[in-house]
């Protein structure tokens, strides 16, 4: 599955003027979830937007409520209709917890794509034995895989998957929850491209292989930065200095 280098994470967005303004400053992938309690806002940001459908990629998660057998399709079919549309792009595990068992709840998911209701089948938030049991279950290849990446934390394991089963690693968190702004080695750098710390972390993201971010953002300012740091190419010295943070922080464990 192709993915754009940077789309839209949709946590904490209450307002469809903000998904509108996102396609309009060229976002084409907008993330959202059955815990954000925001599918409805963001259907109708899609629905008001002059872009196409079928030129936009929607992604939705399946809550661990949802992922009994018997529970994926009527929440499938649920959020589709908070969305206001006939069917996802891509639809996610959002974490193998609850109700999540791979032999109930993959043939499952598998079913909804069969139907017509989500294009792509993803994960969320699994760990590298989980993916393989996932690979081993799954009818469809897995089209992306969502999980925490940053400069403050990241599983090379997983980033390794992605690439050798090339599919696109969805990194949420990008900005790192906020830190990116006042992180002095992402200042730095940020000072010597003349651009933000946020635009560096998110460059930092992207130049892994198989790596597309999904940064939070509301303002037009905020958006449109964010999307502009798809064309930001940082030098070798300066991904080394990243690398090099000796900071570890994973802002949503398990």
């Amino acid at each position: 599955m192709d993915l754009p280098p940077v789309g839209l994470g949709t946590m904490g967005v209450a307002d469809a003027g903000t998904i509108e303004r996102a396609i309009d400053v060229g976002y084409r992938h907008l993330d959202t979830a059955q815990i954000y309690d925001n599918e409805s806002v963001v259907g109708e940001g899609v629905a008001a937007s002059d872009v196409a459908r079928e030129e936009l990629t929607v992604a939705a998660k399946l809550w661990v409520d949802s992922l009994a057998a018997e529970d994926v399709r009527p929440g499938t079919e649920a959020s589709l209709e908070r969305l206001g549309l006939d069917a996802v792009d891509l639809l996610y595990v959002h974490r193998p917890r609850g109700d999540y068992d791979p032999e109930a709840t993959l043939p499952a998911l598998d079913a909804v794509r069969e139907a017509g209701l989500a294009r792509h089948v993803g994960l969320s938030n699994f760990e590298p034995a989980q993916l393989d049991r996932a690979r081993e279950v799954l009818d469809s290849p897995v089209a992306a895989h969502q999980v925490e990446f940053h400069p403050y934390y990241g599983d090379r394991e997983l980033l390794a998957d992605a690439q050798t089963h090339d599919y696109p690693l969805v990194a949420y968190s990008p900005l790192i929850g906020g830190d990116a702004f006042d992180d002095p080695v992402l200042t730095d750098v940020a000072e010597k491209h003349d651009t933000s710390p946020a635009a560096v972390s998110i460059a930092w993201a992207l130049s892994h292989d198989n790596v597309v971010t999904i940064p939070k953002a509301s303002s037009p300012a905020h958006l449109e930065a964010n999307y502009a740091a798809r064309r930001l190419t940082l030098d070798p010295e300066d991904i080394e200095r990243i690398d090099a943070i000796d900071r570890e922080r994973e802002l949503f464990p398990e």
